[in-house]
């Protein structure tokens, strides 16, 4: 008899339904339950599961970790993917694998390399990786000296926080004053340099930015399968224009990608982002979990996460080479399914007022129409 894997994700992207179905769509049919956990109720992530948590509000990371150990332990978790919190996590391995559960993350040191982009660029140049100008800025004065100079050298200059993930906090200078020209259309990313520069002023408190180029398209996102060995099993890029997706095994950006994830022992699942600065490839960020679109990859033939789980469970899955490299192609959204809610103040039949959870636990929601719950789905007293 196959024996059953249990998953589980914590607070994660929506798109990682994706991975939830790859998994369960594993080449070997090997049966595979998921558990989620989210501190939203309507995230998608919560109704692809077999089961879920509402997280608790305010935890510490340390706090985080108990409460992690907690559910690893009571769910009987395999495999933790764990994307809130992920460097303290990885920090206590030894602990989770006492309680029965790999963790599919890298090394905590790997982690916190790549935590701070400024950190990263000059841990990388080391390496010989090429990483555009940056600057550091805190002030309002540090951002002027740093836009003139690359402004000097013919570049567009943008900012984004030093630390923080996706596009959040990303933004192009323009020296075009605020005018009805930012209100028409769609918000954009520019932004008039003189409005940040007020807006610093009147803060009265120091920022933490990273101030580069805008770096020019193609942008290339190579996904990268690392076993726990430090051998690299997958390293396949994403390339985006626009619009426009596809894929590619470009040594320009497949060869640094793979020196990287070797060099700092990205284990497991990782996305490492290039894009053009002149004619040239330079690292734009790393990534140290699976990224939003690696489910794209089963264009290509390969089933990632599956093969994620497989090096996390101590077997071999061997090299992951495309079968294919696929016609391009767009994204599109569509609708997911939510869970129904079954906390008490969203009922409109009870007062909202919202009672402490019971033993400590966060409100469980209902199971999925057609989902067996799972043993720890115990009703919470109200």
């Amino acid at each position: 008899m196959v024996s059953r894997v249990r998953v589980w994700l914590n607070r994660t992207y929506a798109e990682n339904v994706f991975f939830m179905d790859q998994l369960r769509s594993n080449p070997q049919a090997r049966p595979v339950e998921i558990h989620a956990t989210h501190g939203d109720p309507d995230s998608p992530v919560l109704a692809a599961a077999d089961t879920a948590d509402l997280e608790p509000e305010g935890l510490s990371p340390a706090a985080y970790v108990e409460f992690a150990l907690d559910q690893c332990q009571r769910r009987g978790i395999d495999v933790f993917v764990p994307r809130l919190h992920q460097a303290t996590i990885a920090a206590h391995r030894e602990e989770f694998r006492a309680v029965g559960t790999t963790l599919l993350a890298p090394p905590a040191e790997a982690v916190h390399v790549f935590e701070d982009k400024v950190t990263a660029y000059q841990a990388v140049e080391a390496l010989g990786v090429p990483v555009p100008p940056y600057h550091r800025v805190r002030d309002a004065d540090e951002l002027v000296a740093a836009v003139e100079e690359l402004e000097a050298g013919g570049h567009k200059a943008c900012f984004k926080p030093a630390a923080g993930a996706g596009g959040v906090g990303f933004r192009v200078v323009t020296r075009a004053p605020f005018s009805l020209t930012h209100l028409n259309g769609f918000p954009g990313p520019h932004v008039p340099l003189d409005v940040v520069l007020d807006a610093l002023r009147d803060a009265g408190e120091t920022v933490d930015w990273l101030v580069m180029p805008r770096l020019e398209q193609p942008e290339v996102s190579v996904d990268c399968l690392v076993a726990p060995d430090g051998r690299v099993r997958m390293a396949v890029g994403r390339t985006k224009n626009g619009r426009r997706r596809g894929f590619t095994l470009g040594p320009a950006w497949i060869e640094p990608a793979r020196r990287l994830a070797e060099a700092f022992g990205l284990h497991y699942l990782s996305n490492i982002q290039f894009r053009m600065y002149g004619d040239d490839p330079v690292l734009m960020d790393v990534n140290t979990r699976p990224a939003g679109g690696l489910h794209q990859l089963s264009l290509c033939g390969l089933n990632a996460p599956w093969a994620a789980v497989q090096l996390a469970l101590g077997e071999d899955p061997g090299d992951l080479l495309p079968a294919r490299l696929g016609a391009d192609y767009t994204v599109v959204s569509g609708p997911r399914a939510v869970r129904p809610v079954s906390l008490p103040h969203q009922r409109p039949d009870v007062p909202a007022t919202t009672p402490e959870p019971a033993e400590g636990r966060p409100f469980a929601l209902a199971p999925a129409p057609g989902v067996r719950p799972h043993p720890a789905d115990r009703p919470l007293a109200v």
